[in-house]
C-alpha cells in the first residue's frame, strides 16, 4: 500500500462559480506545485472539461478523476468519480438531458468555459450548470454505478446545498461508503449525531473554486497504487 495526497473536489472556470484562472492547465499546474498525488475535477453537472485535465495530469504526473457535482433534485451536492473519461462523459450526456433547461446568463452567474488542451476556450455550455436535475438523492447512487462510477455527498456539513441542511439526516437506506466533511474539526460530533458515519470513509477536499482554494494536504489516501481503479476501490472501503 502506499499514501497518497488527494483533493477530490475542485471545480474550473466550467463552473459559473468557478473563476475564469481554474482553467485545466493552472489547476493540474498548482496541485503538481502542492505536492498533490491525485486530484479530481468536478465542475457542477458536468464532466466537459475532464478531458483537458487529465491530458495536463500525464503532463505534471499527477493522476486526474474525471468527475463531476451533480445537483441532485433535492438540490443536494453530490461528488461522482469516474474510472474512465468515456464513462464520465456518458453520465455527462445523460446528467444534462436531467438538468433543468434554463439558459445561462453570464452577467448574472458567470461563464461556463470548456478549455482544450492548451486552455483555450472552444465553447461554452448553453445551459445553467448549478441547477438542479431532476435525479433524486436516493437514486443517484445507484446510478452513478450504472456508468462504473462510485459517488459521495459533498461537503454534508454545509449550511447550503448538502446532505444534512437540505435533508436533515442521513437516510437509514443509504449505501454510500463515503463522504465529504467541510469542517473537519466537527468530525466527531458529526459521527455522534449521525452514527451512519461510523461505517464511513470520511474525506475532507477543498472544493476549490480559486487557485488559491488549493491547498498542500487535506489528508491522505492508502490505496494499492496511482490507478483511478485503485483509487476509487479506497473510496469505497467502509471506515
Amino acid at each position: 500500500m502506499i499514501s497518497l495526497t488527494y483533493d477530490f473536489h475542485i471545480h474550473s472556470c466550467l463552473s459559473p462559480c468557478g473563476d475564469d484562472d481554474m482553467t485545466p492547465g493552472n489547476i493540474v499546474g498548482m496541485a503538481s506545485i502542492l505536492g498533490l498525488d491525485t486530484i479530481a475535477l468536478t465542475d457542477h453537472n458536468s464532466c466537459r472539461n475532464c478531458a483537458a485535465a487529465i491530458f495536463h495530469g500525464e503532463t505534471y504526473g499527477v493522476t486526474v478523476i474525471p468527475g463531476m457535482e451533480l445537483c441532485t433534485a433535492e438540490e443536494v451536492h453530490v461528488i461522482c468519480l469516474f474510472p474512465t473519461l468515456s464513462a464520465a462523459l456518458a453520465f455527462d450526456e445523460y446528467v444534462y438531458a436531467h438538468l433543468l433547461p434554463i439558459q445561462n446568463r453570464e452577467d448574472i452567474f458567470g461563464k461556463q468555459l470548456i478549455l482544450d488542451q492548451e486552455d483555450k476556450v472552444v465553447g461554452s455550455v448553453e445551459n445553467l450548470l448549478i441547477n438542479a436535475t431532476d435525479i433524486s438523492f436516493d437514486d443517484c447512487f445507484s446510478l452513478v454505478s450504472s456508468f462504473q462510477g462510485l459517488a459521495f455527498p459533498s461537503h454534508i456539513d454545509k449550511s447550503s446545498n448538502s446532505l444534512l441542511a437540505n435533508l436533515g439526516f442521513i437516510p437509514p437506506d443509504s449505501t454510500f461508503s463515503c463522504a465529504e466533511v467541510y469542517n473537519a474539526s466537527a468530525l466527531e460530533q458529526l459521527k455522534r449525531e449521525h452514527p451512519y458515519l461510523n461505517q464511513c470513509q470520511v474525506i475532507h477536499n477543498s472544493d476549490a473554486h480559486y487557485l488559491t482554494d488549493l491547498r498542500e494536504i487535506n489528508g491522505e489516501l492508502q490505496v494499492k497504487s496511482k490507478n483511478i481503479p485503485d483509487i476509487l476501490s479506497a473510496l469505497r472501503r467502509h471506515g
